[in-house]
């Protein structure tokens, strides 16, 4: 008989590490979102590593800004940003405050709260792509700007917490090129921190970066 995940809460010491380290270990973790209507949980399947100043894919990059402010602060909070003017994406700040590296969640399983799910991703065309990719699973959960900040190390109740969950023993973690980020992939696989569970069915489908054209 297989144990249920474990319901206790992440400490922040968990986060307060390497970015490349708390990464894959958050792979079968739970992140639960508590919503008027009832909680929605979910197993993470897939993440990326962004090492804020040593990675110039990262928001943190050149330095704070209003936007990426809570990414400075202390580790086990959730930074959330706007992309293309319509999608939400939802990060975990590792590593000691003023260090501004973060987990991207990119993907994850539906473990509760599924019907709730439904009602936001009404496009997914079964429970497998209701948080498959970083927007469609901040859409799952109804994650936006105002959840930016949430202490997800919480041990009372919070809007967004993190969960031991059941880790995914390392021999199950694969690791490639991030998606979308130009210099990676092909012959360019400089930083190889996106993370995901072996042939898992929730797992986003890998695309490499296209340059955007200049309109002439």
């Amino acid at each position: 008989m297989i144990a249920p995940p474990d319901r206790t809460p992440l400490l922040r010491d968990f986060f307060d590490r390497p970015v490349l380290e708390v990464a894959p270990d958050l792979l079968g973790r739970t992140l639960v979102r508590a919503t008027p209507d009832g909680p929605i949980a979910l197993r993470l399947t897939e993440v990326e590593a962004y090492d804020g100043p040593n990675d110039p894919g990262s928001h943190a990059y050149r330095g704070r800004t209003a936007r990426n402010a809570v990414m400075f602060g202390p580790p086990g909070h959730v930074y959330v940003y706007f992309t293309y003017g319509m999608w939400h994406c939802m990060n975990l700040v590792c590593g000691p405050e003023g260090r501004a590296s973060g987990v991207l969640l990119r993907a994850g399983e539906i473990v509760e709260g599924a019907e709730l799910a439904r009602r936001r991703r009404v496009s997914a065309r079964n429970d497998k792509e209701l948080a498959k990719g970083p927007a469609r699973l901040a859409t799952a959960l109804g994650v936006d700007r105002t959840l930016d900040g949430t202490d997800a190390c919480s041990s009372g109740e919070t809007t967004l917490r993190m969960l031991t969950g059941a880790p995914v023993p390392r021999d199950q973690v694969r690791n490639g090129p991030r998606t979308g980020i130009a210099g990676e992939g092909g012959d360019g696989d400089v930083h190889p921190w996106r993370f995901w569970v072996a042939d898992d069915p929730t797992v986003s489908p890998y695309r490499a970066h296209v340059p955007r054209r200049r309109r002439s």
